[in-house]
């Protein structure tokens, strides 16, 4: 019996996708890939904002604790916070040879004397406030002797060098001078000599009340155990950076081969405002610089300082607009407080 030719229909399994089938399937695993590529970025977005975040806050916490201390140095000395202080520097010209402030705030529209305000780093940028600090340091050596223009201290090594400005102080009255010569490790003599070839110099060798800037000028010597500490000059404030952005800059002063120089570091990458506002004594809130008198700064009414610091954490992935966190500190002037 002949074997008819029949058609067997395969499974479907076998038959496979359909063009059709096929396309569906790709396009469901075009959005299951894009849905978890979207996911990824979202959180590498999210871990590089709080990491940068975490450096951020690390910095500007680092910031606020050496502007911390300045700010309660500022309020005294080694010996006694309120007594008379007499500067024997040849001129205060510079900023950093006027004793007048102790603290002193400058608003967004006022320039530092002697300085202005630029685009460039490290320049200090306009419509941000600042403040300039001065104290005497806590590295203080015991007198043993005082003579015309000379101190014998307690030990040879007192850590002064030829050029340091310095301040000298008992419980009567303090002193600002220059050491125009000094041998750290070698010797226990301080020079205090009068004018001469130093930047700025002497303009006495008389270190007492009234100033009187002659050779002699007023004389008062100051007895055993009186102390003699390094100045430390400061100035904080938000200046361009060399990378195009801002950053938060102290300004300090440092001997450079026997001559008072300042030299400029950046603290904080990032900080792009400070807004500084002040307590001052009998007062119920913090007020702006501008609202602080001449008189006030001189005669040390400042008791505390509110700092805010506005720092760039990110940019927005949509707009590019930056994204800041406001950072607040408030920081009490010690011996300031009765």
């Amino acid at each position: 019996m002949p074997i008819r030719n029949r058609h067997i229909r395969a499974p479907r399994a076998v038959l496979g996708f359909t063009l059709v089938e096929l396309m569906i399937s790709l396009v469901l695993g075009m959005i299951v890939t894009a849905a978890a590529l979207a996911m990824f970025l979202a959180n590498k977005q999210v871990y590089s904002t709080s990491e940068h975040l975490g450096r951020i806050q690390e910095n500007v916490r680092t910031s606020y604790e050496v502007m911390s201390r300045e700010m309660r140095e500022s309020a005294g000395n080694v010996c006694e916070a309120n007594v008379d202080t007499v500067n024997v520097l040849r001129t205060n010209s510079n900023w950093w040879t006027n004793f007048d402030n102790r603290i002193r705030g400058f608003d967004g529209a006022t320039p530092f004397p002697g300085d202005s305000f630029g685009t460039t780093a490290p320049a200090r940028i306009a419509g941000t406030d600042a403040v300039e600090l001065k104290a005497g340091l806590a590295d203080s050596v015991g007198v043993v002797t005082h003579t015309t223009g000379q101190f014998t201290v307690n030990t040879v090594n007192h850590g002064f060098r030829t050029g340091d400005i310095a301040l000298v102080c008992d419980f009567k009255q303090a002193t600002v001078f220059q050491v125009t010569a000094a041998s750290n490790g070698t010797s226990n003599v301080l020079q205090a000599a009068y004018a001469g070839t130093f930047v700025p110099g002497n303009c006495t060798t008389g270190m007492g009340f009234p100033l009187s800037c002659s050779m002699t000028g007023t004389v008062y010597m100051y007895p055993a155990l009186s102390q003699i500490a390094h100045v430390r000059m400061s100035r904080w404030y938000i200046g361009a950076n060399a990378r195009g952005g801002r950053s938060l800059y102290q300004s300090t002063i440092v001997n450079v081969n026997g001559a008072p120089s300042p030299q400029f570091q950046e603290i904080a990458d990032g900080v792009q405002d400070m807004e500084l506002s002040y307590l001052l004594a009998g007062g119920n809130d913090y007020v702006p610089a501008a609202s602080v008198s001449a008189a006030q700064w001189a005669q040390g009414n400042v008791i505390a300082v509110r700092i805010v610091l506005v720092v760039e954490v990110d940019q927005d992935g949509t707009t590019h607009e930056p994204i800041t966190r406001r950072l607040e500190h408030t920081v009490t002037l010690r011996n300031r407080l009765t």
